[in-house]
C-alpha cells in the first residue's frame, strides 16, 4: 500500500513508538490522527507533524468506539492502524503476599488486549468501506512483545496478554483477507520510550547484554520503520514480527 495519501490513526500516538510511527507516516504523505491519554502533549505532537489529535481512555470500549468514528470522519476514511498503548505490572502469579489478584491481571489484559482487539474490530469496520487498491483496503498494526515468548518472572498478566495479541494476528488476518485488510503484529525488545526513562544508564547494559547485537536498547524510529515496511509490503500478513536485535530475556 502506497502510504502517501493514506489516512491513518496511531493509537499511543504522543510518546515512543506511536510518536514516531506518527511522525513517520505523516513525513510520508499519510493523513495522521493521534489517539492517546488526555494528559498527553498528543495536542502538541499532532501540531507540529500536521496531524489532528483526539484524546481517549482506550479501556472504556464505548467512548473509544465514539472517538475512532469521529477521527476517521475527519480523515475522510480510515487505511492504517497502529496501536501501540498498553503497559504492564510486576506481580508473581503467588507472591508473599499470597496468589496472584485477579483484578489486576484483567486489568492488564484489558489495557493490552482487550482493548487492541476493540479497535481492530472497528478498525476493520471502517476499512472495509475503502475503495480497494491492488484489492487492498487496509492494514492493521499492534504492537506484542518479546515478552510474548519468554516472559520473565513476575510478567504473568503482561506475557498473557501479549501472546494474545501476537496470536491474534494469522486468525485476524484470516478473517479479513476477504475484505483486503491485512493485520501484522510487532514484537519489540526494550526500547527507549518513557516506559523505559527511568531506567539508570548503569542498569541498561545488564538488561540488554544476551542480545546478538547490538547490544542496546531498540529506538523508536528503528520501530516505526518496520511499521511502514509493513503498510508497503503486501505480502506480509499473519505474523508477529520481533524487532528484537536477536534477544531472548532471561527468565528475570
Amino acid at each position: 500500500m502506497n502510504i502517501s495519501g493514506k489516512k491513518a490513526v496511531v493509537v499511543g500516538g504522543a510518546s515512543g513508538m506511536g510518536r514516531a510511527t506518527a511522525e513517520a507516516l505523516a513525513a510520508q504523505g499519510a493523513q495522521v490522527a493521534i489517539l492517546d491519554r488526555e494528559s498527553s502533549n498528543g495536542k502538541e505532537i499532532a501540531t507540529a507533524i500536521g496531524a489532528t489529535f483526539y484524546p481517549a481512555d482506550i479501556t472504556d470500549f464505548t467512548g473509544v468506539e465514539e472517538t475512532l468514528a469521529a477521527a476517521v470522519a475527519e480523515l475522510g476514511g480510515l487505511h492504517v492502524i497502529v496501536t501501540t498503548a498498553g503497559g504492564g505490572t510486576a506481580k508473581k502469579t503467588l507472591g508473599r503476599g499470597g496468589p496472584h489478584d485477579l483484578e489486576t491481571f484483567r486489568q492488564v489484559v484489558d489495557l493490552n488486549l482487550i482493548a487492541t482487539f476493540n479497535l481492530n474490530r472497528l478498525a476493520a469496520a471502517h476499512m472495509a468501506n475503502n475503495e480497494p487498491e491492488d484489492d487492498e483496503r487496509g492494514v492493521i498494526i499492534n504492537t506484542a512483545s518479546i515478552a510474548a515468548f519468554e516472559g520473565q518472572i513476575g510478567q504473568v498478566a503482561y506475557t498473557a496478554a501479549k501472546a494474545g495479541i501476537a496470536g491474534m494476528a494469522l486468525t485476524m488476518a484470516r478473517d479479513l483477507g476477504s475484505y483486503g485488510i491485512r493485520v501484522l503484529a510487532i514484537a519489540p525488545s526494550l526500547f527507549a520510550t518513557g516506559a523505559t526513562a527511568a531506567i539508570p544508564d548503569d542498569r541498561v547494559a545488564p538488561l540488554v547484554e544476551d542480545a546478538a547485537f547490538p547490544k542496546r536498547m531498540g529506538r523508536p524510529e528503528e520501530y516505526a520503520k518496520l511499521a511502514l515496511a509493513i503498510v508497503d509490503n503486501a505480502m506480509l500478513n499473519g505474523q508477529c514480527l520481533r524487532l528484537d536485535a536477536g534477544q531472548r530475556f532471561a527468565p528475570r
